[in-house]
């Protein structure tokens, strides 16, 4: 696996993309949702015969008698994986020519997310940048957590006293922000944090500190994505109807895992004020048919053929009803339209 690094290219190799190597393009590709490269350098990957993406214009990939070269594009850094070295080590040097290049070898370190690769899986992580965050703010030396925010705590907009100065809490709220590319444990409560960036409190602050104490717990927590098992999708969703003591908007949660390592989560505040469970529940369950749809495109882009169904998991009955029902009934008209985005994903498996 390749990486470029454009005006000053950097690069990871391996000999063969692999489960285990296409499990890791896939998780970057996920991660980042990697930004539009320009017009030079499109125009010059299409010049060596890559095609980009139509699900997004920052992946390009090639595939020629056999052999298959997948390349991705954040800003200047680029990850460039393929079967065939050859074909790697000559797209290498195409790409010289057009751009300053510096090959960094095989990927160990990619936009502060550590890479260790071994024989059964790659384990992603992003130990050095959490230890940054808790030399940074003096929780270094600070007593470990088993968890990150205690079960009773109920953060709101006016509890407490207004920090005098709300940019330290802002800086460290976004650090946090990106530490959960990889802590899918830290999502939930960097969620509720980020709610409270505009007008900080002191509860807040305290928060943010009980974080800090369990990253400290367990600085290395990452991603691993194993060599065997097949490279199916595998998706969970949730919802808390109705959370929000400030709002009362229900939060929205998925994981989606491939290869029974996850590689898509998140949790969300819903834009509307639901009034059951079972519509909060349902929207949940839209939003991760649409994240699913968006991930099997790009298998496809990456020559993954997906023939088995994605397997959804919900916990709500009701929801499971209203969507093997095909009628629709007074009180769930207003989610009339996710119902038919569901109906419709459930025909097409």
């Amino acid at each position: 696996m390749y990486g470029l690094y454009i005006d000053d290219v950097k690069g990871t190799c391996s000999p063969m993309i692999d489960t285990v190597c296409v499990k890791c393009i896939f998780f970057f590709y996920c991660c980042f949702g990697l930004e539009k490269p320009g017009c030079y350098i499109s125009n010059a990957l299409k010049a060596a015969g890559f095609h980009r993406s139509l699900s997004d214009y920052s992946l390009f990939v090639r595939s020629y008698q056999g052999n298959f070269l997948a390349l991705l594009i954040y800003v200047d850094d680029v990850i460039l994986a393929g079967n065939n070295l050859q074909d790697i080590e000559n797209t290498k040097l195409f790409l010289s020519r057009q751009f300053k290049l510096k090959d960094l070898g095989q990927l160990k370190y990619f936009l502060s997310i550590e890479v260790a690769r071994s024989r059964n899986r790659i384990s992603l992580s992003q130990r050095k940048y959490a230890l940054d965050i808790l030399n940074d703010t003096g929780f270094l030396g600070a007593k470990p957590s088993r968890f990150p925010l205690d079960q009773n705590v109920s953060l709101t907009q006016s509890d407490g006293k207004l920090l005098e100065d709300g940019s330290a809490y802002r800086r460290l709220v976004g650090r946090l922000i990106y530490l959960t590319i990889t802590r899918p444990d830290l999502t939930y409560v960097v969620h509720i944090l980020s709610q409270f960036m505009d007008k900080p409190r002191q509860p807040h602050l305290a928060a943010a500190h009980q974080v800090l104490k369990y990253i400290k717990q367990t600085p290395g927590q990452g991603i691993m994505l194993p060599s065997t098992g097949n490279l199916q999708l595998q998706a969970f969703c949730d919802a808390d109807w109705a959370r929000c003591k400030n709002t009362r908007r229900s939060v929205t949660g998925h994981c989606i895992l491939h290869g029974g390592a996850p590689i898509s989560w998140r949790t969300k505040k819903q834009t509307t004020v639901l009034r059951s469970s079972a519509e909060a529940e349902y929207r949940s369950m839209a939003t991760t048919c649409c994240e699913i749809t968006w991930l099997k495109n790009i298998l496809k882009d990456l020559k993954i053929n997906h023939t088995q169904s994605v397997t959804l998991f919900c916990d709500n009955q009701a929801t499971m009803h209203i969507a093997s029902k095909l009628v629709f009934h007074e009180r769930t008209k207003h989610i009339e339209i996710d119902c038919h985005l569901i109906r419709e994903k459930f025909k097409q498996e």
